[in-house]
């Protein structure tokens, strides 16, 4: 019994050295998902991680800078491609882990219809969308409203968030009656948790292809090799599309 534990003792204490940390910058629209992945990550695999949420303009800035990120999960597949063109990113470590949809959101039920005409019937004070200088998924609201001929009409009403998910707030909070968010926030299993909404048809804004990379701050750290392979792995990905996202 005492030789067991003994060696139960050593082999834990192996483990625990051999268990690194990973510092990561997450696109907002991936905040639900990527804490369950995290937490499933953690237990199977004993390295820690440390998450960051925020727009992936603001992330491109900041890794720039010299922020000690050493993981991005982007919203896009732009950034991670500049970052590697700036030697900031680990080359052939880039690829797609989720693709993104786009909603029209309301908390209140019955306000949105199906098909999005409510952004014509005018019914409403406020729209909320993310920066399209800073987040992927406003820029895709600011081309449907374009393909809708409503973009210079809708301007004036625009409530313009740092991430997709300070725009997520302002509707929640009632502070605009709706806005474009991404379907992972509001609904769950294929469905909404609450509210009214449409979800944005594909072909009418380019593809939300958000894609992760290895920083270079990254580069030689188990941790952060382990948590880019366990996003490819079955359960995440079964994580990944319960929130409404496709490969």
């Amino acid at each position: 019994m005492q030789r067991s534990l003994i060696l139960l003792a050593l082999l834990t204490c192996a483990l625990g050295a051999r268990a690194g940390e990973v510092f990561v910058a997450v696109a907002a629209n991936f905040i639900q998902p990527m804490e369950k992945i995290a937490a499933a990550f953690e237990q199977d695999s004993g390295h820690k991680t440390k998450l960051v949420f925020g727009s992936t303009g603001s992330f491109y800035a900041q890794i720039r800078s010299g922020a000690p990120f050493q993981v991005l999960l982007a919203a896009d597949e732009k950034t991670p491609q500049r970052l590697e063109q700036d030697g900031l990113g680990v080359a052939g470590t880039r690829y797609t882990y989720a693709i993104g949809r786009l909603v029209l959101w309301s908390r209140q039920p019955g306000l949105v219809d199906a098909q999005g005409q409510v952004l014509a019937g005018g019914r409403f004070d406020k729209l909320a969308l993310a920066n399209p200088e800073l987040a992927p998924y406003g820029t895709a609201a600011v081309q449907v409203l374009g393909r809708l001929g409503l973009l210079e009409q809708l301007r004036p009403r625009f409530v313009l968030g740092d991430s997709i998910g300070q725009a997520y707030q302002f509707v929640a909070t009632g502070n605009a009656a709706l806005g474009f968010v991404a379907l992972s926030q509001v609904a769950a299993d294929g469905r909404l948790r609450a509210g009214s909404g449409w979800v944005v048809p594909e072909n009418m804004h380019t593809p939300l292809r958000q894609d992760a990379i290895l920083l270079q701050r990254g580069q030689g750290n188990p941790a952060a090799l382990a948590l880019l392979q366990y996003l490819r792995g079955a359960k995440a990905r079964a994580i990944i599309q319960s929130y409404g996202y496709s490969f």
